[in-house]
């Protein structure tokens, strides 16, 4: 099969081995991949990844020494089955999947090991127990943007809301777009993002965002309590300190840059007693002064990911027109685009979401 490999720190089209499904495994054929932000980190920083997980006492999927297809973000269409398997669902349906592969040897990541290609090649192998139906009528582009969806979504229910709380989504690069699509779902208004690219808060307001911010313009902190101020809310009064009389509304703010610095910022602009949620991935080291979260009583919480339930839901989103992924796909390639599209994405003026069509 043909495939997009990660090979010697660069990418580079060639063919491979079919792969064969085993016990309880199915092969499919590639429909549709996303790039993820993630497999950009893995391009740039994949020597840190390997050396950040063995830091943290967990073997590393990926031998930089050896070929890795990228490519988590998928939809497939089943050709055949295992032996043993118990062959549910017939060749020709189209599925997603958690992307993770079981066999003898444990749990492998989908794109992140060597042994379990992903979504860049013509071909995958999946693991029939984890497979999700793709609902009729979806077309396998849209269903392939569930995994980033869902990404959006775990992090919405990590930040505990309630009807009082006023979000905050700082970067609308595909991350920040799920959380607004998530927080839209969650009816939690007015939902208030902020970034410097006019394409993406263009994107931010169709995706859900009540209020878009330039913060080359005006403070999205400052923005947020204009909404968040009740009228004779008195920050000097003394019965306000008390917690007695208006108050403003709890602030939630959604990290969905990942770069050094950004943590920092928010840290200075945030309320008091406000909630981060950092959904953004920063593979290098940051510095951000405790004092200022102290300070104002701040809550901090880091998110990766997302549960299995979550995933079946957000296809269910995407299914049932709760989430319109349209907007977000800017472009498709096949094998030979990948690395071209990996330059592309670094501008947030013409690309979203580039999906990766193998057989193209």
């Amino acid at each position: 099969m043909r495939a997009a490999i990660f090979r010697n720190g660069d990418l580079v089209v060639d063919t491979l081995p079919d792969p064969e499904p085993a016990a309880g495994q199915v092969l499919v054929k590639t429909l549709a991949c996303g790039i993820c932000g993630s497999d950009l980190h893995a391009f740039h920083h994949a020597p840190r990844m390997v050396e950040i997980a063995e830091r943290q006492g967990v073997k590393s999927s990926m031998d930089l020494t050896r070929d890795i297809v990228f490519g988590h973000e998928f939809c497939g269409e089943i050709l055949d089955h295992g032996p043993g398997s118990a062959k549910t669902l017939k060749p020709g349906t189209r599925v997603c999947s958690f992307p993770i592969v079981i066999d003898g040897g444990g749990v492998k990541t989908i794109g992140y090991s060597n042994d379990m290609p992903g979504g860049y090649a013509e071909q995958m192998i999946l693991s029939e127990a984890l497979l999700l139906e793709v609902p009729n009528g979806l077309s396998a582009e849209h269903a392939a943007l569930t995994e980033p969806m869902a990404v959006g979504w775990h992090a919405v229910q990590k930040a505990r809301l309630t009807k009082e709380d006023i979000p905050l989504v700082i970067g609308c690069g595909p991350v920040g777009l799920a959380v607004i699509a998530g927080l839209r779902i969650a009816g939690v208004h007015p939902i208030i993002a902020a970034d410097f690219s006019p394409a993406r808060r263009a994107l931010a307001e169709k995706m859900g965002a009540d209020i878009v911010v330039d913060p080359a313009q005006n403070s999205p902190y400052k923005r947020w309590a204009e909404e968040a101020t009740p009228e004779g809310f008195d920050p000097q009064n003394l019965m306000t300190l008390m917690g007695l009389g208006p108050q403003m509304r709890p602030g939630v703010i959604f990290e969905c840059v990942g770069v050094p610095g950004v943590i920092q910022q928010m840290l200075e602009g945030a309320p008091r007693n406000a909630r981060i949620v950092v959904v953004g991935v920063c593979m290098e080291q940051d510095r951000f002064e405790p004092f200022f979260a102290i300070n104002k009583e701040l809550n901090l919480q880091f998110v990766l990911a997302y549960s299995p339930d979550e995933f079946s839901q957000s296809l269910r989103h995407i299914a049932e027109g709760e989430i319109d992924v349209a907007p977000l796909i800017t472009a498709e390639v096949g094998v030979e685009g990948v690395k071209q599209a990996f330059a592309d994405l670094a501008s947030p003026e013409v690309h979203a979401k580039i999906l990766v069509e193998p057989w193209r």
